[in-house]
C-alpha cells in the first residue's frame, strides 16, 4: 500500500517493496520480476485517479507510451538475457542513482512548478528518445523511474505539474505492464508475493490519487531513502 501510494505521488515505490522481497528470502532477480508484476496495476489505478488531469493529453499518451513501452521491452529483455550476477552487480548502482534522484526530487519539482506556465508543450523527438531511455531503465529495474520522467517533463514538456504527474503515472504504468507481461512468460514469478503486492498497490493507488497529494513529500522521501539504504546493505552484505 505504501509503495502504491508513493508511486502515484512521487515515484520510487520499488524502493519500498524490493527490500521487503529480499528480506523474506527471494533471490534478487526473482524479487525484481515479482515486484514488477505486482506493482503495475497500482500505476493504472493512480492514472485513473488523475483522469481529469489527463484530459486533452491523448496524443501525448499514445506517442510517449509507445516510446516508453519499446524501451521497457528492451530493458526487460536485458534482464532476461544478462546473467543473474550482472543484475546483482548493477542493481546496487541503480539503487544509489534512484536514491540520489529521490533526494533531489524536491528541487526538480520546484523547477517544474516555476517553468510550467503558458501554453502546453508538444511532444518532440528528443523527448521521445529520453522517455524511451527511461523505459529501458524501468524495464530493467524501475526504482525512481517516475522521478526521472518528471525531471524530463520539467525540462521538455511545457505544462502544469499536476498534468505532468497524471501523464507520468500512465507512462510508468505502461512500462511496468510491458515488463511484467514479458516476465510472466519467460521468468519465474513468485505469485504469492506478486499477488500481495498487487493488492496493496491497487489500494495505495487509490489513496495516492485521492489524498496522497496532501501528504508531505519530505516524509515520503525520507522513508524511501531509509529503506533504499537497507536494500543496499542487504545486497552488499
Amino acid at each position: 500500500m505504501a509503495a502504491g501510494t508513493i508511486n502515484v505521488v512521487v515515484g520510487s515505490g520499488t524502493l519500498i517493496t524490493f527490500p521487503v522481497l529480499l528480506a523474506i528470502g527471494l533471490p534478487p532477480v526473482t524479487a525484481n520480476v515479482s515486484n514488477a508484476v505486482g506493482l503495475f496495476p497500482g500505476s493504472f489505478v493512480g492514472a485513473y485517479g488523475y483522469r481529469s488531469e489527463l484530459t486533452g493529453q491523448r496524443d501525448r499518451v499514445i506517442r510517449l507510451g509507445v516510446a516508453a513501452s519499446l524501451g521497457a521491452l528492451v530493458g526487460a529483455v536485458l534482464l532476461l538475457v544478462l546473467p543473474a550476477s550482472a543484475f546483482a552487480t548493477i542493481v546496487p548502482i541503480l539503487i544509489v542513482l534512484a536514491l540520489v534522484l529521490v533526494i533531489i526530487g524536491p528541487r526538480v519539482s520546484a523547477w517544474v512548478g516555476r517553468s510550467s506556465t503558458g501554453e502546453p508543450g508538444r511532444v518532440t523527438v528528443p523527448l521521445m528518445v529520453l522517455i524511451f531511455a527511461c523505459g529501458v531503465y524501468g524495464g530493467y529495474f524501475g526504482a525512481a523511474q517516475s522521478v526521472l520522467i518528471m525531471g524530463i517533463f520539467g525540462l521538455m514538456l511545457h505544462d502544469t505539474i499536476q498534468r505532468q504527474n497524471g501523464l507520468k503515472n500512465i507512462i510508468a504504468g505502461m512500462v511496468n505492464a510491458v515488463a511484467a507481461l514479458l516476465f510472466v512468460f519467460f521468468r519465474h514469478v513468485d505469485w504469492q508475493a506478486a499477488g500481495l503486492i498487487a493488492a496493496g498497490a491497487i489500494v495505495g493507488g487509490v489513496i495516492g490519487a485521492r489524498v496522497g497529494k496532501r501528504l508531505s513529500p519530505t516524509v515520503l522521501r525520507a522513508v524511501i531513502v531509509v529503506i533504499g539504504v537497507a536494500a543496499l546493505v542487504k545486497l552488499l552484505a
